[in-house]
């Protein structure tokens, strides 16, 4: 690797998915259940930071594994957006 590559994706590429899930659903959890403006602005909250990951993260993953979290970044901000509604 060079100098001048960051190794921030590598290492978030191999975080236990596990664990990665587990939080992350306790996240969500919490924004869905929270209610109204609050709950959908904390949805969007955790999609901008899925979607932080998603970017730093895109060099070092499958074409398969991209289509599945843009996937899933999509339906959280279609979530988030329907709870402000």
């Amino acid at each position: 690797m060079q100098r001048t590559q960051s190794r921030m994706p590598g290492r978030l590429a191999r975080a236990n998915p596990t664990t990665v899930f587990l939080i992350t659903l306790v996240l969500v959890l919490v924004a869905f259940f929270t209610p109204g403006v609050v709950g959908g602005l904390l949805t969007l909250l955790l999609a901008a930071a899925v979607a932080g990951l998603l970017v730093t993260t895109w060099s070092v993953q499958t074409p398969q594994t991209r289509i599945i979290r843009l996937l899933m970044l999509t339906l959280l901000v279609a979530a988030g957006l329907v709870k402000l509604l």
